[in-house]
């Protein structure tokens, strides 16, 4: 078959804190002569309407397509609208992925996440492990919408051959990223909460005790992942991308880092009355490992004070 000189990859999501990092390392070098690059937003089409995503396919005939676009929030937003997470992202999904396939895109990398995993399990959990019993039920409207993204892949690879695929991330942090303190995750409303108190001279007080422990990856180390797997991991089957189990850290230690990379001067508080959600979900990174042993991830702390340093700069606009 001829190939095309030039790729054209088509990021979805491409304003969130995925895009914007991938946006960045390609931008600052990562990027390669024959790749044109294309990122939308939810400004760009409605991912759940197939109209939409059809016509969006159209206009950009992407060779390559990078999926990011999906409704995602932390914890206590999960708990309340577990059907909205499941309805909304099942129709994006099948749209991206059915526009796709019928607009002849040779590969497609969608991102999907390490909350997927099933509730009961042993650790670390590994790829193989996905449809081993249900999630959380915390999320289990989101997870379920995920996981149809890997049983969607098989489907096309098998009954037409199609390079579709997916990673599967450990907790993202970065630039970019939704600060809100309700809805947002972990680490960004941490860092939105020292932030207020910092300017307001008061406690800082952290939802839950402080226990559960968490992989974090830093957007731009992650951006650098995805490009390697759009240009080089083939196989169908997902791949964890994370720092390894030596580099969980608890709530608490994440705390810490931000209280120090914001010089915060107050009290820290624990809300015991909050939920902690899942205490611990270690993944592996045996298999990235198998294909990129020499792989740097930045430093926790050093990411941390680069995300807290762009947040303060970018108060105004950050999305909270």
């Amino acid at each position: 078959m001829f190939e095309p000189k030039t790729k054209r990859i088509l990021v979805t999501g491409g304003s969130g804190l995925v895009g914007k990092a991938i946006e960045k390392v390609v931008a600052d070098g990562e990027g390669r002569p024959d790749e044109e690059w294309v990122f939308v937003s939810s400004k760009d089409a409605d991912l759940t309407n197939a109209a939409e995503t059809k016509a969006l396919f159209e206009k950009h005939k992407p060779t390559h397509v990078i999926h990011l676009a999906a409704m995602v929030g932390g914890l206590f937003r999960n708990i309340k609208y577990n059907l909205d997470f499941w309805r909304r992202n099942v129709h994006i999904n099948d749209n991206v992925l059915h526009s796709a396939y019928e607009s002849g895109v040779r590969k497609v990398v969608s991102c999907l996440s390490t909350c997927i995993f099933p509730d009961k399990t042993t650790y670390p959990i590994d790829e193989t492990m996905i449809h081993n019993g249900p999630p959380h039920s915390s999320n289990f409207g989101y997870s379920y919408a995920k996981r149809m993204i890997d049983v969607q892949n098989r489907a096309y690879f098998e009954q037409f051959g199609c390079r579709f695929t997916a990673v599967i991330p450990t907790n993202v942090f970065g630039p970019h990223d939704n600060y809100n303190i309700e809805d947002g995750h972990v680490l960004p409303g941490l860092i939105h909460k020292v932030y207020l108190a910092k300017k307001n001279g008061t406690a800082l007080t952290v939802w839950g005790t402080g226990k559960p422990r968490r992989q974090f990856i830093y957007s731009l180390d992650l951006a650098r992942l995805f490009l390697w797997v759009l240009r080089e991991y083939d196989e169908v089957e997902p791949i964890i991308l994370s720092v390894g189990e030596e580099d969980e850290v608890s709530i608490r230690e994440a705390a810490d880092s931000i209280v120090r990379a914001m010089d915060f001067k107050g009290e820290v508080l624990f809300d015991a009355t909050k939920s902690d959600g899942q205490f611990k979900k270690t993944a592996s990174n045996k298999k990235l490992k198998a294909h990129l042993p020499d792989f740097k991830f930045t430093p926790f702390d050093r990411a941390v004070k680069e995300t807290c340093d762009w947040f303060c700069s970018n108060y105004d606009i950050a999305r909270k």
